[in-house]
This record gives structure tokens, sequence and C-alpha cells, in this order.
């Protein structure tokens, strides 16, 4: 069934893009009375949420209603320093909440709690728990035949098309299938059940993550009516009597024209794909090195160049573009690649990371961007922005390495194509991964002599709760760190990558573009990775996505609703 837009169409308010900013601000407009509809040029809705972790930084939600929002402002202030935007940061702040509490009562999305600790808990104003929650997993078969539309989940972080949240206890199942009967017979019945949703529905429906976001997402839009027209790309913006009045959209080969009585949306998740724009923006590909994202490739800046040809300037501002995400590249089997994001090995005791030079560079517990940045500088002024996650065999089995699953999955297809690198000792290991041998051995030895009482004392892993939240628990006395002594040893290739753009454009609190003459565009507003983030390129927790996306969709919508 074709579900592009078919004919010229009148409407109060257009969205362009069906991620979770779209669609918050779509819902929310919808519900304020306002006949509302969503453009998407994938043939797939969701964007980078579907891919994404579905978690929300939100200080004080309900969940957490004890925390104190004078030390998140202390923190945001702390994080981001010169772009703190103080009217910004107490809108969020404020609406955070009320977002969450308006997603919970009125529509079908709905959230969970975490544990996960702000990325700098030691920081002024940082938290050790309470401020990130969690779309709550869902069954997607409620889609209907849109479950056939949902962008299915990033297949490099999924386990035969199953879905798992990261900190969720059925991964410990996994983990444990060879040495508990319990897990055992847990995994087995999951197993017999993704397969039992496969056959009926062609995919897995009990999902998880962003995708349960996204899903629930667009479940709400589609119960309020709100069309999302796929393969359907946003051309141009329409402008009447000084104000944008609509788009002019292509699908199946022609133009149409939707004509937004209120005004457009540009959601269209950010620049990640816009490969000239990242060439001159990211310096490690100014320098020739690779950059691999894993976000949606139709994220191409379609919404940011919308606006440029109405004459809104742009610019990156950030001393961060991205979000910053260390992966490697694995093969499809098709002489393509799949992007595999780090989110969890490095946590985990008897991995480390090291340069060309065989030496470790950063505490490898650290966020993903805290370590993209650390990769970045160590690595200024050479061609490669490159690394190499280091581990012995013991450990491999236990936690795997990057794409590379645990026992008892095998590792000899990754090794045949290339994918992971062995060696008996560390110095050939070295050699055969164009390591330096001589400084991955002292490296090593120093780790060594450290891990075995529990300690790094180089870059003090495992010394905040946040190092320690993704690592393992079970390990002691330091979940973050073990010793690598026994062969054989394995390498695994690490480049950068990224999880979104940050640097957008420049919008007013509540989401009206800012034009060249410094005022707002009448019509025109930008939410998601297509407004400039409030983080102003740091990254101080787990949803600080997400979060405002939401939250300033919620804003957005509600001011479009005020709007005559």
């Amino acid at each position: 069934m074709d579900h592009s837009l078919q004919q010229d169409i009148a409407c109060d308010v257009a969205v362009v893009g069906s991620g979770a900013g779209g669609m918050s601000t779509a819902i929310v407009a919808a519900k304020n009375g306002l006949d509302v509809v969503i453009v998407e040029k994938a043939s797939v809705f969701g964007g980078t949420t579907a891919f994404s972790g579905g978690v929300l930084w939100i200080p004080g939600n309900p969940d957490d209603p004890e925390d104190d929002i004078d030390r998140a402002r202390e923190y945001l202030a702390y994080e981001t320093g010169n772009f703190f935007d103080a009217d910004a940061v107490e809108a969020y702040l404020e609406t955070g909440p009320q977002m969450l509490r308006f997603l919970e009562e009125e529509t079908a999305v709905s959230f969970v709690p975490t544990l996960y600790p702000d990325y700098h808990p030691d920081a002024p104003g940082g938290a050790e728990t309470g401020r990130s929650v969690l779309a709550k997993p869902f069954d997607a078969s409620q889609l209907g035949d849109n479950l056939k539309r949902l962008r299915p989940p990033l297949s490099t972080i999924t386990f035969m098309g199953m879905m798992f949240n990261s900190s969720n206890a059925d991964i410990k199942h996994f983990f444990n299938v060879t040495k508990s009967a319990r897990s055992l017979a847990y995994v087995t019945k999951r197993l017999l059940a993704h397969g039992a949703e496969y056959l009926r529905h062609g995919r897995g429906t009990q999902i998880t993550s962003g995708n349960a976001l996204a899903a629930r997402l667009a479940k709400t839009c589609f119960d309020l009516g709100i069309p999302i027209y796929t393969d359907t790309a946003a051309k141009a913006l329409l402008a009447k009597d000084g104000r944008i009045s609509g788009l002019e959209v292509e699908a199946g080969g022609k133009n149409k024209t939707v004509t937004a009585r209120r005004g457009v949306v540009l959601a269209a998740g950010g620049f990640a794909h816009d490969y000239d724009r990242i060439g001159k923006a990211y310096e490690h590909l100014r320098r020739g090195g690779e950059h691999f994202s894993p976000v949606p490739l139709e994220n191409t800046g379609d919404g940011i160049r919308l606006a440029e040809r109405a004459g809104v300037p742009f610019e990156t501002r950030y001393p961060n573009t991205s979000a910053w995400m260390p992966v490697s590249k694995v093969p499809d089997g098709k002489g393509g690649y799949t992007a595999f994001p780090h989110l969890l090995d490095r946590y985990k005791p008897g991995i480390f990371a090291v340069l060309k030079n065989g030496r470790r560079f950063t505490n490898e517990s650290n966020s993903y961007h805290d370590f993209g940045e650390a990769l970045l500088a160590a690595c200024e002024g050479q061609a490669e922005t490159v690394c190499w996650l280091i581990a012995d065999h013991r450990t491999v089995r236990k936690y795997g390495l990057g794409h590379a699953k645990p026992a008892p999955m095998p590792l000899s297809p990754w090794l045949r194509n290339g994918y992971l690198v062995r060696g008996k000792t560390l110095a050939e290991l070295a050699r055969k991964a164009g390591i330096d041998p001589a400084g991955l051995e002292q490296t090593a030895a120093r780790y060594n002599d450290d891990a075995a009482r529990g300690e790094d004392r180089q870059f003090g892993r495992g010394s905040t709760a946040f190092n320690r939240y993704l690592a393992d628990p079970d390990h002691r006395p330091n979940p973050c760190v073990a010793p690598i002594r026994k062969g054989p040893f394995y390498a695994l290739r690490i480049i950068m990558g990224d999880l979104g753009t940050f640097d957008g454009l420049q919008t007013t609190v509540k989401g009206q573009v800012i034009g060249s003459d410094g005022a707002p565009i009448e019509g025109l507003f930008a939410v998601g990775n297509d407004r400039a983030s409030i983080m102003g390129g740091a990254y101080p927790g787990a949803g600080i996505t997400l979060g405002p996306a939401l939250t300033f969709g919620y804003i957005t919508g509600r001011f479009l609703a005020e709007q005559e």
C-alpha cells in the first residue's frame, strides 16, 4: 500500500520528520484541536528515535520528585559553560515533568524509571540516579498494518532481531545461558516467542528502548487521526504575505503542496549524513580520517537546508558539533558495513583501549561522548582518528566484544571476515593490528599491575557511579577493571561515529526559527535535532537528546495551538 501524499492538502500544522520531536509536537497540537500532518521522506517512520536507547533526561520527573531543580540548573550551567541559555533551561526544567505527565495520562506513551547516574555525577549539581526515564516496552502489533512502516531497530544492537534494554535483567540470562539451567530455560522461552512473532509479523513485536518510544508516539498519532505520509520528501518552504505558509513536497516523482495555516515545523533529524557539511565541521574528517554514523541515512540536513533557502542563517558553533559515539564497522556480507555503537563493552573489566602507539588515552568507562572527545584530542594532528579495544580470550567469551557475542556464540565468523584480530601473544596481536608491539606490552603490564588490585591509577576507571553502572557488579573489588593476562588476545578497531548532531537552527524558547535580522520568522518552527541543542555541545546524561526533543516539542505544540 502506498502511504505517500497523493494530492494537494491543507492543514493547520505541517511537520517535516517523524522522530520524537516531530511526533510530540504533532500530538500536542492535535490534542489542542489543530489539524496536523506529518511528512517523512523515508519509507518508514520513527527517525533516529527508533534507533535510540529511548531514554529521556528529565530532572524532577514524576519518578524522582525529590530531585533538586536548583542543583539540576547548576549542573546544566556547569556542563554547557558559555552556551548556557538561562531562558531555555528554565523552560526545560519547568516543563519537562509536565510533558511526561501529559504523555502518561493522555497518550499511548509510557515510561519506567531508571537508575542511570548523570554522566558526570561528581560535577557540581550532578546526580547519582533518578533523572533519566526510559520508554516502557511495547507490543508493536498494536500498530496493525502500520507495523510494516515502523523503522526497525539498529540491527547490530539486537540478537537475532530481539531487543533488550541495556539495564534489563534478561541480558544477564543470555550471558549465563551456558552456566544456569534457569537462564537456559528463560532464553529458550524468549527465542520461541520471538520466532512466533517473526512468523506472524515478519519481525519481533515485543520492542524496547527507542523503538518502543517511536511506536508509542506513532500509535498516538494514528489514534488522533494524524497521518504520517512516508516516501514524501519536503522540497521547499512556501511563503505568503511575509510568513511561511506551507510546503512543497515530492512523492512518487510528483510535486504536491501542503498548505499550513499555523506553520511548518522542521523536525528532520539534523545533518549527520550531510557529507558536505560534516566534511567541513568535523576536524577528524578535515584531516583525512573516517566517520561512520549509525543514525538513519535519511538524516541529510533537509530541515536546515529548507530554512537556509528561506534566508535563515546557519553555522556550526558548538565545540562538539555532534554527540560522539565510538563505532566499529561490521561487515554485512554484501561488501558493505553496518555501524556497531560501543555502548556496553567498554565498561566491562578486562577490556582497555589503545592508540596506534599502544598507549591508553582515556578512562574507557566514561560516556561514549567523553570517550569520543578523548579520542579526537589524542589523535589531533594525525591522519587517522582510530583506536583499538584489547581483551583476552576469557573476557571476550564472557562479555563479547563489539558485535561478537559471548559464549556459546562462535568467534570464527568474526575472525574470518576481519572484524576481530587475534594473536597468541600481545606482540603478535599488535603486529597483526598495526599497533606498536612494545607500546602495547608496556601498557598491558602497567594496566595489569593496577587491575590486580582493583585500581586504575592512570585514568581512575571505576571511580564514578556512572563508570560502575554499566560494568560488571559481580566483579570485585572494581567492576570496571581486571587484568589481561592469558592469550589468545583480541583487538577490535574503533573509529568515530555519532548519535546525531548538536548544532541546529537558532530558535526562540517556543521553537520559532530566528531569521537573519534576529527576529522570529512567522510560521516557521524547529524541534529535535533541527533545533540547536540547549546542551551546547555537551553530553551531561542519558537522554539529553530525547528529553529536550519531547519537551520542546510539547512547548512548540502548545504555542502553535495558542496562535490565531
